[in-house]
C-alpha cells in the first residue's frame, strides 16, 4: 500500500511539474499556449508532432524550450537538407577504426541514442536517409551500415518542423509518421507583438524554470498514460467524429485513429484527469487533417461535438474572421473612411462577440467543461479588435492592452 501512494504521489508531481512548465511557456511564447500544450501531450503520447509555418515564428525556440525541461535526457538536434547523409543522422564512421581496417560507426551523440529530437526542415530529408528516418520515427530501430543487428533507439518523441509541406511521395512518407500537426503563425495581437519589440529593447527578468526528470518522463509515457481508462462514451464519440468526417470526405487512416488514443490518454494525464473524457478529443483538431485548408472543418466537426459551447464560439469566430478579412481588403483608404466603418460595423460586433464569450467561458467553467476553444476564440476577437484600434483609430500599440 505505501508502495503505491509513493508512486501515486510521483505520477500527480510529474502532471503537475508538466502543467507548470506548459504555463511557464506560454508566458514567454505569446499565442503558443495551445501549441505548449499540444507538444507535451504528443511527448507524454510517446509520439511525433509537427510544427508547421513560414519562417520567424519561433518555432525551433519552442521546441527547444521544450525539450530542454527534461533533465537527464539525451537529446538530439538536426537542421536536415537534400545532401543530409544517413551517417551524420545516425553515426558517422569511426576513422581510427577504419585506420585499423575496422568498419565501426560512432553512434554517441546522434540520433541512434536520444531520448528526444529536434528535427528541422524534416520533409528536405535526403532520399538516403529516407528509410533509416522512417524506420527510427516509426519503429526507434536504425540499420547500422555493416548489416549488423538493428540497434534499438531509445527515443520517447521527436519534435519536427518545417516552413512547407510535403511536395513529394518520399516527403509524404515522413509526414504520416507525425501524429500531431500544429499551425504556428506570425502574432496577431498587435499588443503581442509590442511586448515582443520591447523585449528585444528591455530582456525580460529570468524566467521560471520547472523541470521533469527522464526518469519521471518515462515512466509517465510507459507506465501511467497507458493505464488511463478511456471510458465506452468516448469510444462512441470517436465513432461519431469518424462518421462525420467522411461524409466531409476527410479519411483518416486507422493507425492514425488507433494511434490518437493514447494522445487522449495523455491529454487527460495533463490535466490530472483519472479518465479520458469527450473533452479531450479537442486535441484531435492538431491530427486529422493532411493540408491546413482542411483544418477548420476538423476543428467544427470536433468541437461542435465534443462541446456545446464551443459551437456558438465557433459562430462567433466567423464573425470575427469577416471583420478581419474586411480590415484586410480597406488597407490604403483614409483615416475617416476606416473610423466610419469601425463606427457602423466592426465596435458593437467586436464587443457583442467579446460579452458573449465571456459568459460561455463563464457557464463551461462552471459546468466542468473544457473552456479552451472558447479562450482560442476569444485570443482572435481580442487581436482583431486590437487590430482595429491600431490600424483603424491609430491608438499607440503599447496602450492597446490597457483599452481591451
Amino acid at each position: 500500500m505505501a508502495e503505491r501512494q509513493e508512486q501515486g504521489t510521483f505520477e500527480q508531481d510529474t502532471a503537475e511539474r508538466l502543467r507548470a512548465v506548459c504555463g511557464e511557456l506560454a508566458e514567454r511564447f505569446h499565442e503558443r499556449a495551445d501549441a505548449v500544450r499540444t507538444l507535451w501531450a504528443t511527448l507524454l503520447a510517446g509520439q511525433h508532432s509537427l510544427l508547421l509555418g513560414p519562417p520567424g515564428t519561433a518555432k525551433s525556440e519552442l521546441a527547444r524550450e521544450v525539450t530542454g525541461r527534461v533533465e537527464g535526457a539525451a537529446y538530439w538536434e538536426i537542421l536536415l537538407s537534400k545532401f543530409t547523409a544517413p551517417t551524420r543522422m545516425f553515426g558517422p564512421v569511426d576513422v581510427g577504426a577504419l585506420a585499423r581496417g575496422e568498419y565501426r560507426q560512432v553512434f554517441e551523440g546522434r540520433a541512434t541514442t536520444a531520448h528526444i529530437a529536434f528535427v528541422d526542415e524534416i520533409f528536405k530529408c535526403s532520399t538516403a536517409a529516407l528509410n533509416e528516418t522512417l524506420g527510427f520515427l516509426n519503429e526507434r530501430l536504425y540499420h547500422p551500415e555493416n548489416g549488423g543487428e538493428p540497434i534499438r533507439c531509445p527515443l520517447i518523441g521527436a519534435i519536427t518542423a518545417s516552413n512547407e509541406l510535403p511536395s513529394g511521395e518520399e516527403s509524404a512518407a515522413v509526414y504520416d509518421r507525425l501524429l500531431v500537426r500544429i499551425e504556428v503563425g506570425y502574432l496577431a495581437d498587435p499588443s503581442n507583438f509590442a511586448a515582443l519589440i520591447r523585449s528585444a529593447v528591455t530582456p525580460p527578468a529570468p524566467p521560471r524554470r520547472t523541470t521533469v526528470t527522464l526518469a519521471a518522463l518515462q515512466h509517465a509515457v510507459t507506465e501511467e498514460v497507458p493505464a488511463v481508462p478511456v471510458p465506452d462514451a468516448v469510444v462512441d464519440a470517436l465513432c461519431t467524429l469518424r462518421a462525420a468526417l467522411r461524409r466531409k470526405e476527410l479519411i483518416a487512416s486507422d493507425r492514425r485513429w488507433r494511434q490518437s488514443v493514447r494522445l487522449l490518454q495523455a491529454s487527460a494525464y495533463l490535466d490530472g484527469r483519472l479518465e479520458v473524457a469527450e473533452t479531450d478529443l479537442s486535441v484531435l483538431t492538431h491530427v486529422l487533417w493532411d493540408s491546413p485548408a482542411q483544418r477548420p472543418t476538423v476543428e467544427r466537426e470536433v468541437l461542435q461535438l465534443v462541446n456545446p459551447d464551443a459551437r456558438e464560439a465557433l459562430d462567433l469566430a466567423d464573425t470575427i474572421e469577416e471583420l478581419e478579412a474586411q480590415l484586410d481588403s480597406m488597407a490604403g483608404q483614409s483615416r475617416e473612411a476606416l473610423s466610419e466603418w469601425v463606427i457602423k460595423n466592426a465596435h458593437q460586433k467586436l464587443a457583442l462577440a467579446g460579452t458573449r464569450l465571456e459568459r460561455l467561458r463563464e457557464e463551461a467553467a462552471a459546468a466542468g467543461r473544457s473552456t479552451a476553444a472558447i479562450e482560442r476564440v476569444t485570443g482572435r476577437q481580442r487581436a482583431v479588435r486590437a487590430r482595429v484600434l491600431t490600424e483603424a483609430l491609430g491608438v499607440d500599440a503599447s496602450t492597446v492592452q490597457a483599452r481591451l
